[in-house]
């Protein structure tokens, strides 16, 4: 095997995945004393992280650890002890202190001021630099590891020792920036239990062609709840952004909402939105009633033009069952509440996510009964560590999941480094 270490006594940590959690991890690693260098199969760092957000970066969520551990579905208690050591706070304070200025927005995500995740990624990289954490733009194709402790790794370009090696190779998501598995198959390679990967996070097919009726409205405050069809019982319930397309519906909520619905095979689920939230039903009733009075002589078909956006006129007047050419002058109370209901209560039968490389991040991933969560490293392997996206932890969107994998990073690369 070859050496591209320093052989200066440092523990020497191969970190493999130049994203989010390894770049944190190498840089959090070479600053608590070990000798670092990342294996990246692109040609450039962070290429997820660049396009996470829409280009925005919505970096963490300025929530407290209890808050965070909410929104995290699968596996939460897991995450107590790193979230402990990095908070939001903390990953807010290393992207400040490196010269990016971040703001707050809405349901308290928090993204850099500049609207660029470009900056996100160069401040990573800046800071891997100035640790002195070198790069080296080969894919790895294996771990090495003797009587269940690592002693390298192998890639395409041959075999290096090292103490440590961190997986930081992400989940299946978005697999053309290179995450593909390639985690769960070295995990594997020294009998990790992989939860079975599956979309988290994903946009949603509906049945029949209404959404694509509606294709490209984009909806901002609008309500969104999720039901049973089987039991009526709402399964999730949200306020936020919608987007119809020619599938279905994407967007904030609809993205949150998936992570709920973990047999949507079974088409029993449907999706209810409300198109004026903030008006109850006696109030949108007498805005109605006011619109009404204002195209008094026109057919109902033209008097909603002021209420709804255009590509949704056609489609809640027929679900209003109210006649198009009907004057207005001649709706009764009945109809009338007939349209209150098609917009308050817009009904969408689910039947399945889009594909897995269509969804911002996996649920499943490596075991996390066989990590410890105070170290991220295995307990199958020593030397060997796990941080981000590999691991089976998930959060909603929001800026959930980069504080996964920032914190879970800082414990692995620490304790990489100290040899815990």
């Amino acid at each position: 095997m070859e050496n591209i270490f320093e052989n200066d006594g440092r523990v020497r940590i191969a970190v493999i995945g130049e994203g989010a959690a390894g770049m944190m991890a190498a840089v959090t690693a070479a600053e608590s004393g070990g000798d670092v260098v990342i294996f990246e199969r692109n040609d450039k760092a962070g290429k997820k992280l660049r396009i996470t957000g829409k280009g925005r970066c919505n970096v963490t969520s300025d929530s407290t650890n209890a808050e965070i551990m909410a929104s995290i579905p699968t596996n939460p208690k897991f995450m107590y002890a790193s979230l402990s050591r990095f908070s939001s706070a903390d990953t807010r304070a290393f992207f400040e202190e490196r010269g990016v200025p971040l703001k707050v927005e809405r349901g308290k995500r928090v993204f850099p001021m500049s609207d660029k995740a470009s900056d996100i990624v160069n401040a990573l990289v800046s800071a891997c630099r100035d640790a002195g954490v070198r790069t080296v733009r080969e894919r790895v194709t294996g771990i090495i590891a003797v009587d269940s402790e690592i002693k390298g790794i192998k890639t395409q370009g041959g075999s290096y020792e090292c103490d440590a090696v961190i997986i930081c190779t992400g989940g299946k998501s978005y697999p053309m920036t290179g995450s593909d598995g390639d985690g769960y198959r070295f995990a594997s390679q020294v009998g990790h239990t992989i939860i079975q990967p599956k979309a988290s996070l994903v946009p949603i097919v509906c049945e029949g062609n209404t959404a694509q009726r509606m294709q490209g409205l984009s909806l901002k405050n609008i309500g969104f709840k999720i039901y049973n069809k089987e039991n009526g019982k709402i399964v999730y319930d949200d306020f936020g952004e919608l987007m119809f397309t020619h599938f279905g519906i994407t967007g904030p909520v609809v993205l949150s909402a998936s992570a709920h619905i973990p047999d949507i095979d079974k088409k029993k689920y449907e999706c209810a939105i409300d198109f004026k939230p903030a008006l109850d039903m006696d109030a949108l009733d007498k805005r109605i009633i006011s619109d009404f009075t204002k195209y008094l002589n026109k057919d109902f078909i033209n008097s909603l033009s002021d209420l709804l956006p255009l590509k949704s006129i056609e489609i809640i007047a027929e679900r209003s069952g109210i006649d198009f050419r009907k004057k207005v002058n001649s709706v009764t109370r009945e109809e009338r509440l007939a349209l209150v209901k098609a917009i308050k209560d817009f009904r969408l039968t689910l039947t399945r996510f889009r594909p897995i490389d269509e969804a911002i991040v996996t649920k499943g991933g490596v075991c996390v009964n066989e990590i410890n969560p105070k170290t991220m490293q295995s307990k199958l392997c020593r030397g060997l560590y796990f941080a981000g996206e590999v691991i089976d932890v998930d959060g909603y969107t929001g800026g959930f999941n980069l504080q996964i994998a920032f914190s879970t990073a800082v414990s692995a690369g620490e304790n990489a480094a100290w040899g815990n």
